[in-house]
This record gives structure tokens, sequence and C-alpha cells, in this order.
């Protein structure tokens, strides 16, 4: 069976790590709150995050991954230069079959949002999260980027 990680677990681990970093982040939002879960700066930069659980059921899932995915390009009509899904690691060990699954579209996708990343996130401590482009989930893509 699968473990069950709550969106608040994803968030509280990543915002640790972020602050850590030395971002400054937006406050937590209340419950039914609506905007983008988390904004993240430091210098330049400037990160819209939005953030998923993990759930039980793979269908389930698979509803809150195409939700999430449009939540965070509807960011853009926001100003964000960069968006990020943020969801726990045990997702990073579907994705690259579900960029297979859609092949030529992914890619595409990845082409087309070069702004868009995916974070896998560690929600044991020590917290740690992996920075990913969309595009290297992809079945030729090799680097995999170090945990933070």
């Amino acid at each position: 069976m699968a473990q069950i990680i709550s969106n608040s677990d994803v968030e509280h681990c990543l915002r640790a790590c972020l602050e850590t970093e030395g971002y400054k982040l937006t406050a937590i939002r209340k419950n039914g709150e609506t905007g983008v879960d988390l904004i993240a700066k430091k210098e330049n930069e400037e990160y819209y995050i939005e953030v998923i659980g993990f759930k039980q059921s793979p269908p389930a899932r698979s509803k809150d991954f195409y939700e999430i995915f449009f939540r965070a390009i509807s960011r853009l009509k926001d100003g964000a230069k960069n968006i990020v899904i943020a969801l726990p690691e045990r997702f990073g060990k579907g994705l690259h079959q579900r960029a297979s699954q859609y092949g030529e579209a992914w890619k595409r996708i990845g082409k087309t949002f070069p702004e868009l990343e995916i974070w896998l996130i560690n929600s044991t401590e020590p917290y740690s999260y992996k920075r990913t482009s969309w595009n290297n989930w992809l079945p030729q893509q090799k680097n995999q980027p170090d945990w933070r």
C-alpha cells in the first residue's frame, strides 16, 4: 500500500528547505484560499510553486497531477517567470513512465513551457528536494540533478 503524504506535509518540507537556502516565502494560505500555493524569492529568482501530496489511489494521483499542471501554468497570467510543480519524491518513481506514455506530447509541453519545473520533495528528515526540468523525465534524459 502506498504511503499517503498530505499537501501540507510536502509544503512544510519544501518551505524548510527554501528558508535554509535564504528564500523569502509568502505566508501559508488559509484553507480554501485561492491563488498560488507558495512564492519563493531570492535575489533575481522568483518561483511560483504549486504543491500536491501523494494519495493512495492511482486514479486520484493522476487527477491531482493533471490539475496541478494546469494550476501551475495558469500562473503565467500572474507574470510568473519560473513555475514549479512540487510533489513527494514517491511521484518520481512513475514520472519516467508517465513521460514515456505521452512521448511527443510530453516533450512538446516542455518546449512550450520552458519555465516549468518539477521538484521532488523528500518529506522525511533531513528534508531535501530535487529540482528537475519537465523534459528531464523523458526516457532519453539521463541527467538527474542532485538532491539539495
